[in-house]
């Protein structure tokens, strides 16, 4: 029997074991979508608990403390943070198959030092112990950071926001790793959610463009889309229900948004013809400027309306959604490809059954000076498990070109997440070492090595564009 959580976790063949002691585990980390603080890098917070840096924001966590039937006090309420810890104590070695299970045992491990199973019986020794080496320099937030070798960060932002403490990293000499801020215009998008107007008078004072019309707004957009490149955006990110697109939306899209401007109702027509007219206007955008443009889908947010009215958003309380929305995905790359204005582009759906369309849709749009311009995202939020990972890569192996593949990302607002890219770093050699020794594909190790260190940092590093002095 296989010890737990050893060296050679989830590597269950002699070539997987190469790739991964040999190749994968020497590569930095590129953490290109996250959502974590910049604020909190800038100011190098340190914790004063395993509490605050291990469950706080965390709906991963949250959503296997509330199956285990634990009140909410001891989720997001106003308990104590030991209190808290002992619940999570209680719920996680029930958590069996779940990646967080396997997450945090490798979070404990590699950042603490500490190889105790978490549970009830062994809660203290691992609170009294872990929050000990919270005392040290090395495990503030920047000393976490280096400690994961991660060369390049992007956050995820507003449009609105000042991006003051992304400047204030740029000008740190004393701190290596890039932090760079991504461009999130979902409030604009979203014409038809609460707080839309409200935003837009947000956006004109910022931008100080008066906003009276659909050119208004697009020149206050560009505006704002000019000052995140003067600080070193690379990355744009939309958070869709679905990704829209009607005919003809561009010439439509002014009106409605006149009648939004003057609080009139809007019909689901032209609401999509808003939304499209927006989305084409984004990917010109990006693609002039030179920008990835990110497309996450497929989420059926705040399901629980009670615990949303009470908590708010991104609290645990989201679900998979099975809208289809293929055709329209293929006609807005196509319009924006017929100009040549297609950015590279991330597609990621949170429904797995989406897999293969969106792999095959990627397909469709390579170029040849551009390392798969099209991507198909990294297994996503609920599918970021091990049959999931699995699933995507062999997908995207099967339909597509895996050596191309841009790798993985924490979408965390933890700052202990990076073992994640470990954990996909293993799954990575094992499937690849198992089609080896199947005969599926040839041992040239040297090869093989070389692209899982590919996948694994330099895919991303060119497709981004992250290079510079730091990297």
């Amino acid at each position: 029997m296989k010890a737990f959580l050893d060296s050679d976790f989830l590597l269950c063949n002699e070539t997987a074991k190469i790739l991964y002691h040999d190749y994968a585990s020497k590569m930095p980390l590129i953490d290109y979508h996250c959502h974590v603080d910049p604020k909190e890098i800038a100011q190098n917070r340190c914790f004063d608990n395993l509490t605050e840096i291990w469950l706080g924001g965390d709906h991963y966590k949250w959503r296997i403390i509330r199956a285990n039937g634990e009140e909410e006090k001891f989720v997001t309420g106003n308990t104590s943070d030991y209190d808290k810890f002992l619940a999570f104590a209680r719920a996680i070695p029930k958590a069996i198959g779940n990646p967080v299970y396997h997450w945090t045992h490798l979070e404990l491990r590699r950042y603490f030092d500490c190889d105790l199973i978490i549970s009830p019986e062994t809660a203290d020794e691992i609170w009294t112990h872990c929050n000990k080496r919270l005392l040290e320099e090395k495990m503030s937030v920047r000393g976490i950071i280096e400690k994961s070798n991660v060369t390049a960060i992007a956050t995820t932002d507003d449009p609105l926001d000042t991006l003051e403490w992304h400047m204030m990293l740029a000008e740190d000499s004393s701190f290596s790793t890039k932090v760079l801020p991504t461009f999130r215009p979902d409030r604009l998008v979203n014409i038809d959610k609460p707080g839309f107007l409200d935003y837009v008078a947000q956006l004109q004072n910022v931008s100080g463009v008066e906003i009276k019309t659909f050119d208004d707004l697009l020149n206050a957009l560009e505006k704002r889309m000019d000052f995140f490149d003067s600080v070193g955006c690379l990355t744009s990110d939309h958070g869709l229900d679905y990704v829209p697109f009607v005919d003809n939306s561009e010439k439509e899209a002014p009106e409605v948004f006149l009648k939004a401007l003057n609080a009139e109702n809007l019909s689901g027509t032209e609401i999509e013809k808003y939304k499209t007219a927006l989305m084409i206007f984004f990917g010109k955008q990006y693609s002039k400027r030179g920008w990835v443009m990110q497309l996450h889908y497929g989420a059926l947010r705040n399901v629980n309306a009670s615990a949303f009215f009470k908590l708010g958003p991104d609290t645990g309380f989201d679900a998979i959604s099975s809208y289809e929305c293929s055709r329209n995905i293929a006609s807005y790359l196509s319009l924006l490809e017929q100009s040549s204005q297609l950015p590279k582009t991330i597609l990621y759906s949170l429904n797995p059954n989406d897999d293969a369309m969106l792999v095959s849709i990627a397909g469709c749009f390579s170029e040849g000076l551009v390392m798969s311009k099209v991507q198909h995202g990294s297994a996503w939020w609920f599918n970021d498990t091990k049959q999931g990972m699995e699933a995507q890569l062999t997908n995207l192996a099967s339909r597509g070109v895996l050596g191309n593949f841009i790798g993985m990302l924490t979408d965390s607002r933890s700052f202990l997440s990076y073992t994640r890219h470990e954990y996909f770093r293993r799954i990575l050699c094992n499937l690849i070492g198992n089609w080896v020794e199947c005969g599926e594909y040839p041992s040239d190790l040297k090869f093989l090595g070389d692209m899982v260190s590919n996948i694994s940092y330099f895919n991303a590093l060119k497709y981004f564009g992250f290079e510079g002095d730091s990297l």
